[in-house]
């Protein structure tokens, strides 16, 4: 188990102040609070680091221990429990149950039972402990949920198995490939009565044959016969929300782009929001042609020169 420097997770000096450490803790919780950053396992993850970090050297006592204790991490991981001191130095037994200086920690997690890391918990939670560990949360398991760009375009109910059992989950219209979605308590389960953790699946989108995606803004090619193209008319589109007409006018170039505003992805969490769908005009030449359509071309040519 590594070291926790509390100090570089917050970003500050070791001889910061509490305005400093203060200042540092509320820039990174307000840039990686999970309100701003949904469905975002690591924005949580590190909104985790800075409140452990913060509980710590805000507090004056707590933050004099951690330093004291970390220097010295890897020979009390040696040293085990109950103030032994094989490797000497460091006299571990003033932080035991009843031993040394102040009592110690009575058994009990000195940080009031908030969700610190492994790390935290095997290093003061079992000092002098009585058994049985503070409550903590499951672990969490990843999984994946492939759609097609129409599943994510509408949306709606879906079902996923994970560890042999069927969960129920909603996908909201607009998301994103290798978008992550989390579900509380669908994880293993806690120990010593904590909370189950938690299901993080990750969205695999389909390539679609038709449509290219830009954020919300979707693109297709449209073929056109060379007559519409060059003598205008009226043609229809297929898209994603239904048939659409659209005017072609008279000698349009191969490629032209068209907008349709609107018509393309819906924007996650924004109900009744699209992006919009761009057709990309494509002119189809005409196969096999008779003799007669070759004479008339061969008089169209000569017209043109």
């Amino acid at each position: 188990m590594d070291y926790k420097d509390y100090y570089q997770v917050l970003g500050v000096d070791k001889t910061a102040s509490q305005d400093q450490i203060k200042k540092a803790y509320r820039k990174l919780a307000r840039q990686y609070h999970p309100d701003v950053n949904p469905d975002n396992p690591e924005a949580e993850r590190k909104f985790k680091e800075a409140n452990e970090a913060h509980e710590v050297l805000s507090d004056e006592e707590k933050r004099r221990k951690y330093d004291q204790l970390g220097a010295d991490w890897q020979r009390y991981q040696q040293a085990g429990r109950g103030g032994q001191n094989p490797g000497g130095g460091f006299d571990w037994s003033q932080y035991a149950q009843g031993g040394g200086q102040g009592g110690g920690f009575g058994g009990e997690d000195p940080f009031g039972g908030a969700d610190f890391s492994d790390f935290f918990s095997s290093m003061f939670g079992g000092m002098g402990g009585q058994g049985g560990g503070r409550p903590r949360a499951g672990q969490d398991y990843q999984a994946e949920l492939e759609l097609s760009l129409e599943d994510a375009y509408q949306g709606g109910p879906r079902t996923l198995t994970v560890n042999g059992k069927n969960l129920r989950l909603t996908i909201q219209p607009g998301v994103e490939d290798g978008q992550v979605i989390r579900l509380r308590d669908q994880g293993g389960p806690g120990r010593n009565g904590g909370p189950a953790g938690s299901l993080y699946i990750t969205l695999r989108l389909r390539p679609d044959a038709r449509y290219s995606r830009t954020g919300n803004d979707l693109t297709m090619d449209v073929p056109v016969d060379v007559y519409t193209a060059l003598l205008g008319g009226e043609q229809t589109v297929e898209t994603l929300s239904g048939t659409v007409k659209i005017t072609i006018r008279p000698e349009t170039p191969n490629g032209t782009r068209l907008r349709l505003r609107g018509k393309g992805f819906p924007v996650y969490r924004q109900a009744g929001q699209f992006g919009d769908l761009y057709l990309r005009l494509s002119l189809t030449l005409p196969q096999n042609l008779t003799d007669e359509e070759k004479s008339l071309l061969r008089q169209l040519a000569a017209l043109r020169r």
